[in-house]
């Protein structure tokens, strides 16, 4: 069990109801986030030790900003059923914090994102 949730399967994927929620959570497929750490651990590391997480089947780690303490680095997470939270605690255990969640694909399938004229 997730914190509050329930895991339940639905139409060949897990699903999660959230109790305090009170709806139910489709798994996450792809995670984008662009994370804030220290120069160690190195990304190869954190990609290493991210892709051990349960659910998750691949990682990328690219190095996006160095300054003199910190890097900054977007992390991509592809995998059936990536726990969030799971993720947030490791990242925490590298000394990194999470800047922003920039992208997120939950459900069946993995979506790409598509070009619009309003783009």
């Amino acid at each position: 069990m997730r914190g509050q949730c329930k895991n339940q399967q639905v139409s060949n994927t897990w699903t999660h109801y959230s109790a305090s929620q009170g709806y139910i959570l489709s798994d996450i497929k792809r995670l984008v986030l662009d994370v804030l750490k220290p120069h160690n651990p190195s990304i190869i590391e954190i990609s290493q030790k991210l892709a051990d997480l349960k659910g998750v089947s691949g990682v990328n780690c690219t190095l996006d900003e160095v300054d003199q303490e910190t890097e900054s680095i977007k992390i991509t997470m592809e995998g059936h059923a990536i726990d969030y939270e799971a993720v947030k605690s490791a990242i925490r255990s590298f000394g990194a914090v999470i800047h922003s969640v920039d992208n997120v694909v939950a459900g069946k399938k993995l979506v790409d994102e598509v070009r619009t004229p309003q783009d």
